[in-house]
């Protein structure tokens, strides 16, 4: 049973794949992979301060696609149906509400003064080592590096790669 809206069937993105229109992206996309796969930061935890940053600039796109990831990185799903509100939520380890709470302060404007405050740091640095807060802080620049695209080029959300970059004039 399709679960996709029947109209997503006819939206596209407003370019092409940018991977194929900028072929440097590829180069940039490995390393930010790689840089966030070097195993001091949980692939959970990555994927859950990926899934609040889709949630925070209200992408529908990053949203389904980093949920996805979520699923496939073994997060349970009581914790993915809680990204969105973790502040009160039971389900999330010390360590994962800092990293949501680091990456909340990188995303928002907090009005006045650090949007990431000492007190924070000193949170985060009672969770993670430094090069684990270096890969976080990273992990937060990787999702940052594709919000315009997603903002901008508006992928389709939920269907194969090899669709998401579908325009009026794709065959």
């Amino acid at each position: 049973m399709d679960t996709m809206p029947n109209s997503l069937g006819t939206l596209t993105s407003r370019f092409g794949d940018p991977q194929q229109l900028v072929p440097e992206l590829g180069d940039v996309s490995t390393a930010l992979f790689k840089i966030i796969g070097n195993g001091a930061v949980p692939r959970s935890t990555v994927t859950l301060v990926h899934l609040r940053a889709g949630q925070l600039v209200e992408n529908t796109y990053l949203t389904v696609m980093h949920t996805a990831n979520a699923r496939r990185a073994g997060v349970p799903e009581e914790k993915i149906a809680a990204v969105a509100s973790w502040t009160d939520a039971p389900y999330f380890t010390p360590a994962e509400r800092v990293a949501l709470e680091l990456a909340e302060a990188v995303l928002t404007s907090g009005g006045h003064g650090e949007r990431v405050p000492d007190d924070l740091y000193e949170r985060a640095a009672g969770h993670y080592d430094d090069r684990a807060l270096a890969t976080l802080a990273m992990a937060i620049g990787q999702v940052s590096f594709f919000i315009p695209l997603a903002l901008i080029g508006k992928p389709l959300p939920g269907v194969a790669m090899a669709e998401q970059w579908r325009t009026a004039t794709t065959d």
